[in-house]
């Protein structure tokens, strides 16, 4: 199955599962979102849910968080991975915020990711689901699903994002991106994942990535068995 075949039916499955996926990080405006966003590297976005109300609670805008000090921030974010390294991020950037911005967060690619912390990813969460711009964040794991599927050879999630903004429509990416988040979570995990029950890895998945998983220990016997069948259908058709 050709690329682009593969990407018009996983989309369709997409739509039907997720037509309206929600943002998981709970956020009021783009500052609080943009923090959260910041904040869920190396995270689950569960404890930033859980981080975020105290942190917010103290300062929710640029000015009143540029205002607290780096021990302030990092005590409020100390159960977040790198939380050292964050609280300086957040304090920097909501002072840039407030010098170069007026107190709010500009809707720029360039503008986003020239602040402090904010690296394409999280200034494509921003742009997407702040304002409503197509974009497409692609993390890791948007990253492995596109590999198991076929859809990129890509090495680091720059090209995957390039690879996938050529299969799909550029009207479909923000809310894509989150679909194949939650279909990632709940479907499609990284370990223990038995591929030949899975909605899509069941038919998307290459005989490579079969392969690979099986010996991994990671694709259960239903997935060895179907890497079995097809390299044996292969050595038929030779």
């Amino acid at each position: 199955m050709k690329r682009a075949d593969k990407a018009r039916r996983i989309q369709t499955i997409l739509q039907e599962l997720y037509p309206e996926p929600p943002v998981p990080l709970e956020h009021r405006d783009p500052f609080t979102l943009l923090i959260a966003v910041l904040l869920s590297a190396q995270c689950t976005d569960d404890r930033v849910n859980l981080v975020t109300p105290g942190l917010f609670a103290v300062a929710a805008t640029p000015e009143k968080m540029a205002k607290v000090g780096t021990p302030k921030i990092q005590e409020l974010i100390r159960t977040c991975g790198l939380a050292p390294g964050k609280a300086r991020n957040i304090s920097a950037l909501s002072k840039q915020l407030v010098a170069e911005h007026g107190g709010r967060v500009p809707d720029s690619f360039e503008a986003l990711e020239a602040l402090p912390g904010v690296g394409h990813k999280t200034a494509s969460v921003v742009v997407a689901q702040a304002f409503g711009r197509p974009a497409f964040p692609v993390d890791t794991h948007i990253h492995r699903l596109a590999g198991r599927w076929g859809l990129s050879k890509a090495r680091s999630v720059e090209q995957t994002e390039r690879d996938l903004k050529g299969l799909f429509p550029e009207s479909s990416w923000s809310w894509l991106h989150l679909a194949l988040i939650y279909f990632g979570r709940e479907h499609c995990p990284a370990r223990g994942h038995d591929l030949s029950e899975c909605p899509i890895c069941s038919w998307a998945a290459t005989a490579r990535r079969i392969a690979e998983e099986a010996r991994a220990g990671g694709g259960g016997p239903r997935s060895r068995k179907a890497a079995a069948r097809k390299k044996a259908s292969r050595r038929r058709a030779r």
